[in-house]
Parts: C-alpha cells; sequence; structure tokens
C-alpha cells in the first residue's frame, strides 16, 4: 500500500474536518473527544506531509583538514624470514627425483624441536634397496666362485713348478752317475737340464703374473661388493631421512610450489625443490600483495601502509612499502597483469600468522589544512566545475577550483569557505540560474 501524497494528504484532511464539525454539531455533548479526534488528525497529516516529502535536497558542509589519496588492496601476511623443513636431497643418488607427501602435521602446529614433522613415500626407496641386496648376493657368490677358481689355477700352476723342479733335480742327479756314459748322453742330459730349467723360470714368471691377475680380479669383484654394501647403507640412512623432523621449535607453515600451490599431503617434492613446510619467524613480518595496472602508477617504495587484517578488524599496524615489481604477471584464471607490492610491518601483534588475508591502505598523497567537499557535491557545465551553495534562504551556483580527489572527496582550492553549505544533489528549478565566477 503506497503512501498519500503531500496534496492528497491535504484535501483528505480538510475532508475530515469537514466531518467531524458536522459531527460536531450533531452531538456537541462529545467535543472534548472531537478535539482529541482533531489533534490526531493533525499529527497524521504532518507525518504524510514529511513521508512525502523525498525531493528535498540533501546537503552537506564544506570541512578542512587532512585529504589522504590511499590505494585500498587485499594482500596476504608472510614472514620474511623463515627456515624451511627439508626432505633429503640425498634421492638424486639413487636417481629418486620425486618423493610423495604421504604424512605432514596441520598447518599452523606449534611444535619444539625434534618434533615430528612429516613423513615421505618410501615405496621408491624401498625398491633400490631390494634391488641392491639382490645385486650384492649376485656379487658376493661372483666373488665366492672367483675365489675358488684362483685358488684352484694357482695351485695348479705351484704343483706344475714343483713337478719341473723335481725333474731338474732328477736329471742332475742322473748326470752326476753318468760320467763313464758315453759323451752324447751326457750331452743330452745336460740340453734336458738347461731347458727344464728355462722352463721352470717361464713356469715362476707366469705365475707371478697370474698371481697377480687373479689378486687384482679379486680386489675387482670384492670392490664391488663394498660399493654395493655401502649403497645398502646409505640407502637405510635416506629410508630413515623420509621420516622428518624438525630442527628447531616454532609454528609450522606450508610452502608454495612453483605453481602457487601449497604443498600439501599427495604433493610431492624433488630435490631442486625439497621443502615440506617452513618455520616463519613471527616478529618479522610483512604482507604480500598484487596492483593492477592503473594503481602501480601512484605506489612507490617507502609509501607508509596501514595494514589490517580480516580475521581480527580491530588490529591495524603500520608499514612501509619495500618493493615495487617493474614487470607484471599473469595470475591462473585472468588475463588482466598484476605486479606484486612487499609491505614490511613496522611492528607484529601475537595473534597475526602467514597466511592470514590483509588489507592494505597505501598512502599515495596527503595534503594537511585543505577545504573538501564530496564528490556527490561537484557539478559541471561544459568545462566549468561549480557547487550549488546554500546562502540563508537563497541558492547560487558557485564555480569552485577542484584540485586531487580520491573516491570519496575532492578539494577545493577556491571558490567556497569552510563550513559552507553545498547541496549532494541538483535543487529543483535551478538549472538556469547563472554560475557566480571565482574573484580574480
Amino acid at each position: 500500500m503506497s503512501l498519500l501524497t503531500g496534496s492528497q494528504a491535504f484535501n483528505s484532511f480538510f475532508l475530515i474536518i469537514f466531518e467531524i464539525f458536522n459531527y460536531n454539531v450533531m452531538f456537541k455533548k462529545k467535543r472534548v473527544l472531537i478535539a482529541a479526534s482533531i489533534l490526531i488528525l493533525l499529527s497524521c497529516f504532518a507525518f504524510f506531509k514529511t513521508a512525502n516529502n523525498d525531493d528535498v535536497p540533501i546537503t552537506t558542509q564544506v570541512i578542512k583538514g587532512t585529504f589522504k589519496n590511499e590505494v585500498i588492496i587485499s594482500g596476504e601476511a608472510q614472514s620474511t624470514s623463515s627456515k624451511k623443513i627439508n626432505g633429503p636431497i640425498e634421492s638424486r643418488q639413487f636417481d629418486i627425483y620425486q618423493l610423495k607427501i604421504e604424512d605432514l602435521v596441520p598447518e599452523g602446529t606449534i611444535v619444539e624441536k625434534g618434533a615430528y614433522i612429516g613423513k615421505l613415500d618410501a615405496s621408491e626407496v624401498n625398491g633400490r634397496i631390494n634391488d641392491a641386496l639382490l645385486s650384492l648376493e649376485s656379487t658376493q657368490s661372483k666373488y665366492t666362485q672367483q675365489q675358488l677358481d684362483t685358488t684352484l689355477t694357482l695351485k695348479q700352476e705351484r704343483n706344475a713348478i714343483k713337478d719341473l723342479a723335481f725333474l731338474i733335480e732328477d736329471d742332475k742327479l742322473e748326470l752326476k752317475s753318468s760320467i763313464y756314459e758315453p759323451p752324447t748322453t751326457i750331452k743330452k742330459l745336460e740340453i734336458n737340464i738347461a731347458k727344464n730349467e728355462r722352463d721352470l723360470k717361464e713356469k715362476k714368471e707366469d705365475y707371478s703374473i697370474k698371481k697377480r691377475k687373479a689378486i687384482a680380479s679379486m680386489v675387482e669383484v670384492g670392490t664391488e661388493v663394498s660399493k654395493i654394501k655401502k649403497r645398502i647403507e646409505a640407502l637405510y640412512a635416506l629410508e630413515e631421512k623420509l621420516t622428518i623432523y624438525s630442527k628447531d621449535a616454532g609454528m609450522v607453515t606450508y610452502v608454495s610450489n612453483r605453481g602457487g600451490n601449497k604443498t600439501v599431503i599427495g604433493s610431492t617434492i624433488s630435490p631442486w625443490q625439497p621443502a615440506i613446510a617452513s618455520l616463519p619467524d613471527l616478529t618479522k613480518m610483512e604482507s604480500k600483495t598484487y596492483s593492477n595496472e592503473v594503481d602501480i602508477r601512484k605506489i612507490k617504495k617507502g609509501l607508509p601502509v596501514s595494514v589490517g587484517f580480516d580475521a581480527f578488524p580491530e588490529i591495524e599496524l603500520p608499514g612501509v612499502v619495500t618493493s615495487v615489481a617493474n614487470v607484471g604477471e599473469t595470475k591462473k584464471g585472468s588475463d588482466i597483469k598484476l605486479f606484486q607490492v612487499l609491505i614490511k610491518l613496522h611492528k607484529t601483534d601475537e595473534n597475526i600468522r602467514p597466511g592470514m588475508t590483509t588489507s592494505n591502505r597505501i598512502l599515495t598523497h596527503s595534503e594537511d589544512d585543505v577545504l573538501m567537499i564530496p564528490l556527490e557535491a561537484v557539478f559541471a557545465k561544459d568545462t566549468i566545475s561549480f557547487a550549488y551553495v546554500k546562502q540563508g534562504y537563497t541558492i547560487t551556483k558557485q564555480q569552485i577550483a577542484l584540485g586531487a580527489s580520491n573516491n570519496e572527496v575532492v578539494i577545493v582550492k577556491q571558490g567556497l569557505d569552510a563550513n559552507a553549505t553545498v547541496y549532494l544533489s541538483k535543487p529543483e528549478g535551478k538549472d538556469d540560474a547563472p554560475i557566480t565566477p571565482l574573484d580574480n
């Protein structure tokens, strides 16, 4: 049901008064009741008149104070100093370049030094251990076989040398007892002895070479066995390192990979990005934010910032812009170029944690003791800016000279005085009124 307009309420009011007057004539004894009814009707008329007075322009006063132009952007709190909690980088020695996170304590967990942080999947490491154990068994078997072959070969060579030495000794005894034999027989024995002595010398040289060769072969196989054993020891040590403990006390926070995604259970790490979490220094905090191409022109290193926190609206900390990116980057799912801005907090609060959403009010420009009016109070005709000014019972159109502006107010350099009353909407019937020019 809609309210009556002012004229409708006025007409209805007089009709009711007329009826009441007739009622008064007919029933004089009820004058008191009639008087009360008139008062109620007067109140209703005032209500209708006020309720339908929607066209009355809203006014405000010119204020004098400090003008602030701010860029307001949201960001994320982070520590400027943190210690990484890394997984083992030794995995690349075994050609393991991806390790999956099997377990990880919740982000924000307060831990002591030596406390459990998480665990990496050991399946690949266990596979390498099993392969190494099989290789060790095969190599040890080869070493034993080589040892037996060497023992048998060298034994045969030693027996051949002994047999040849006995043969030479026998020929020498026969030569001594053959002094009365024909010269040809003696000569034949001497040749035999010389030949066997030469063969014995060669046998000994061959034995020496074969012995060195056998030793070299044994050393080679033995070295392989030792190498595999060391590999197995290193794999067992790597397996132990897959369970990760904190080296310091602090609050666990998750780290982000190159894609900007947090490393959580199910994520993988590599020897080049081994961190699974971090322990930030909560006394050294900053706000990381991104500005668009329009606002980045206003933001400079060293500008003061007021940093608020969505989680704690009552907390607001002072800060300063420490870094402004020169090159924009495109965020996932958007084609807009954004520029990273880092804001250092001058102090921190025990409630502030990394990852909290921040509201950053960067003061890009300020002026003290200036006159200001809302943007809604500024009107324009051609190139002239003016305001509707209330002066007593009259309204004038006053030309104004404007200065810097923000999203709410604009500086008035000339044309208005402090506490002057201006209109936020155009008063009726003032379209053709002349504009009072500025005083030269």
